[in-house]
């Protein structure tokens, strides 16, 4: 099986049934995820030989997140333990108008600790095909923005793809502090997803013409972000329209070789867990471009993974290619030229 790496925070989720408020509930639902895990976990569902790295607590919450892990096909062979806490983020489910609210509780976990010196990199990324992780792994601490490039550098030394998501969080950081990180890791990133607001906000990139339609301004954000790391292969997002917090609509994008291929928009009208769909998209595109698949089909796939992910609950998704293919179409998407 094809190797994939991913590094990042996994957090304790605990989250209200729908109409209740934080402030008021006796009892949460419990869940185990985070961006760069929820990746692993779909990726070890498409069938790919998954290493989550991270760092958690040696007590029970940390055997619980090796359980969770393992009972999904991610191998935890680079679960460091140690450290004080698990970080911790409280959901308030939304429902109708009223958006879901998350309040992160997070500061000094075990994570947040991690440094090089208790990872062997050359070992973790020997054979991988790609290396993912994210911005909210640069939020949390100045020692991991370190370990990210340190990271990054290697798997390129060693020829594996590199993919970085910018998953900018607004409750972590400032666009300038996040712009101040992410630019870095930039030169060595060959799959990036990033959308309009990460290229003027956190790259500083001039406006489009607001004469242009969406996918004409996307398209040459991408060009602009090409210009300055031509290194860049692939880039890919979504345009989500939010209807309200159950019902929403959702259409891929995909950046290859300087054309934008667009899947045909999801209307997703009963959504039962909208966390984790963008990693769920994530790992959409990266088994794509890892089984060499045409750029519409990954576009297709990747936006189909999505959609079903919204349909179950907890983090991660939990489907098989057969059945994000059965559920896609197979149904080429828009080329944009």
């Amino acid at each position: 099986m094809k190797k994939i790496v991913t590094l990042g925070e996994i957090m304790l989720r605990l989250s209200t049934n729908v109409g209740e408020r934080l402030s008021q509930v006796d009892q949460l639902t419990m869940h185990y995820g985070g961006a760069e895990a929820n990746v692993g976990v779909s990726l070890s569902q498409f069938g790919f030989d998954v290493y989550f790295v991270s760092k958690v607590p040696d007590n029970v919450l940390g055997k619980a997140v090796e359980r969770h892990l393992l009972s999904n096909g991610v191998h935890t062979e680079y679960l460091v333990k140690g450290g004080e806490r698990l970080g911790t983020y409280y959901l308030e489910t939304g429902i109708g108008e009223r958006s879901a609210t998350v309040t992160y509780d997070r500061k000094h976990s075990s994570f947040s600790t991690l440094t090089v010196e208790e990872l062997d990199l050359e070992a973790i990324l020997h054979g991988a095909e790609v290396f993912h992780m994210s911005g909210i792994t640069l939020a949390l601490s100045s020692g991991l923005r370190d370990l990210a490039l340190l990271a990054m550098k290697k798997a390129k030394e060693l020829g594996v793809k590199t993919s970085f998501d910018f998953n900018y969080r607004a409750s972590l950081w400032s666009q300038q502090e996040a712009s101040g990180a992410i630019k870095p890791l930039l030169p060595y990133t060959d799959i990036c997803f990033c959308g309009e607001l990460d290229a003027v906000y956190l790259l500083d990139i001039q406006q489009a013409d607001n004469h242009l339609s969406k996918s004409e301004k996307l398209k040459y954000y991408y060009n602009e972000i090409q210009k300055q790391y031509p290194n860049i292969q692939v880039m890919s997002s979504t345009f989500r329209t939010v209807l309200s917090a159950s019902n929403n609509k959702l259409q891929g994008n995909h950046y290859v070789e300087g054309k934008l291929y667009q899947s045909k928009e999801h209307h997703i009208s009963q959504i039962v867990d909208r966390v984790g769909g963008g990693d769920a998209f994530a790992s959409g595109v990266l088994y794509g471009i890892v089984e060499k698949l045409p750029p519409e089909q990954v576009i297709s796939f990747a936006t189909a993974a999505s959609a079903l992910k919204h349909t179950v609950h907890g983090d991660a998704n939990a489907f098989s290619p057969e059945e994000v293919f059965k559920f896609a179409g197979n149904n080429p998407g828009e080329i944009l030229r």
